[in-house]
């Protein structure tokens, strides 16, 4: 099984219980190119019926210019916690709404420059 994000094709590559790891292209012994989907199921008490928790995680390894070294991963990772319940249109209204402050100017600047406020 394949996953294809901004026309890069990710391999499956590593399959753990609730865990799968793929290997992008550019992905070799010494650079990292690496997206990882987990998820952690629901645990419901008598009192509350719990949260299902998922998990998406980049890692990729970039030439650095000016730096003490020559190489360094850069790490995005997306946790979401979505209550047992939760009605299928909020949870795609929020997944839009986080796609599209992740795709946003204000984003890249917090990562770029790791300013908050602008």
């Amino acid at each position: 099984m394949s996953i294809t994000i901004s026309a890069k094709v990710y391999a499956a590559d590593l399959y753990k219980e609730n865990l799968i790891g793929y290997k992008g292209p550019s992905s070799t012994v010494t650079v990292k190119d690496d997206l990882r989907l987990s998820r952690v199921q629901p645990k419901p008490t008598a009192n509350f019926s719990g949260v299902g928790r998922s998990n998406v995680k980049l890692t990729r390894t970039l030439t650095l210019t000016n730096a003490n070294t020559p190489s360094g991963d850069m790490i995005g990772e997306v946790n979401v916690a979505l209550p047992v319940g939760a009605a299928g249109g909020d949870a795609d209204t929020f997944c839009t709404d986080l796609g599209a402050y992740i795709s946003s100017a204000g984003f890249k600047t917090l990562v770029k420059n790791l300013l908050i406020t602008y």
